[in-house]
């Protein structure tokens, strides 16, 4: 278990330059673009704008072993007034349909009600990608009852049914503190059956494996946590780990990274492809640059149009952006294995192939 950030600790593979380089620079892998055309999609490009995801930054009161984001309490980076105003001015302007919020612990940000309650005044759909945790952090006691307030669909981190496996990657007692955050959304009517108030929870594998089945999968969650916690939830979603970050700097510790990014490309799945997540969705930071999907954002990838901040759009570049070439890299191989992986779950019903346990 990492117990401070990869930055805190002056890690080299803190840099996402450091990261490209080591994802890009053996030749024994292909290219993401060369499969792609080899498939018959010789550019990704996008197809609009359904859903504007927003990574409000960096602080977390978490800080777990396979965290893409590098976050922590240790971590500063948060997204400010300015940025948040514009970020929902675009939902107005584009006429987006969704808000995505992600973090970090998204609700630490200051400005994290004012994205919500100003997103559903719009008639928005809004989504909470919430650790669990934080709903039992003081301070935050009356959080889980303004998500219900406000209808907000919380995506919820739970990477195992397993108290001991998500001990393991995420901290000590953190599996404890997440049952208690899942009863108390089911006593305010979240994931029950016929409720209005969404609950999924997401899965990922401690680790370098793909994904088991989705459905088989959430039928085992349902089970365990029924039976044994009384939880209810409305569906799981099942998503590959990305070599990057923190996850990276454990596969290159465990001499598995070459392992695993090969299991990534042999599993490439073409029918992944037309529902891949970054063809309907547009990324922004804390600092209200552009990208294509939260992958890219952490790697420093951003958009190559004229006016890259959400801060500075005109109408000519928002039209350039509804149908953008997508910029792709060796990690997208994590999005088109097996069964795919989207902030939606998995991308295909079948072509999972998980080599691991839960």
């Amino acid at each position: 278990m990492v117990n401070m950030t990869l930055l805190r600790i002056g890690h080299p593979l803190a840099s996402p330059g450091q990261q490209r380089t080591i994802l890009e620079e053996n030749s024994e892998f292909p290219a993401f673009s060369d499969l792609l055309s080899e498939c018959g999609t010789p550019v990704l490009t996008a197809r609009g704008i359904d859903t504007l995801q927003v990574n409000v930054g960096r602080v977390c009161n978490q800080t777990c072993g396979h965290c893409h984001v590098d976050a922590g309490p240790d971590r500063k980076e948060s997204m400010t007034i300015e940025v948040a105003e514009a970020c929902l001015d675009f939902l107005a302007r584009a006429n987006v349909r969704t808000l995505d919020i992600t973090g970090g612990a998204p609700e630490m940000n200051p400005y994290f009600r004012l994205l919500v309650s100003r997103a559903h005044r719009q008639g928005r759909k809004v989504i909470d990608r919430c650790n669990l945790t934080i709903l039992e952090a003081p301070g935050y006691e009356d959080l889980a009852d303004f998500l219900a307030e406000h209808h907000v669909e919380i995506v919820a981190s739970l990477p195992c049914y397993l108290e001991e496996n998500v001990n393991k990657q995420r901290g000590d007692r953190v599996f404890q503190r997440s049952v208690a955050a899942l009863q108390r959304l089911n006593r305010l009517g979240y994931g029950m059956p016929g409720s209005q108030l969404p609950l999924s929870l997401v899965y990922n594998p401690v680790g370098p494996f793909l994904p088991p089945d989705q459905q088989r999968l959430e039928a085992d969650y349902r089970r365990v946590l029924r039976t044994n916690h009384g939880i209810e939830f409305t569906s799981l979603f099942t998503i590959t780990n990305m070599p990057i970050s923190r996850f990276l700097v454990d596969l290159m510790r465990q001499e598995q990274y070459d392992v695993y990014l090969r299991k990534l490309v042999e599993a490439f799945n073409p029918a992944t492809v037309e529902g891949l997540m970054c063809r309907a969705m547009l990324s922004v930071d804390w600092q209200g640059y552009l990208y294509d999907c939260d992958f890219n954002q952490m790697l420093d990838l951003k958009l190559t149009t004229s006016r890259p901040n959400i801060l500075h759009l005109d109408d000519e570049t928002l039209q350039q952006l509804l149908h953008r070439s997508i910029i792709t890299g060796r990690h997208c191989f994590g999005c088109t294995a097996g069964s795919g992986s989207s902030c939606q779950g998995s991308l295909t019903s079948s072509g999972s192939s998980s080599t691991g346990d839960v």
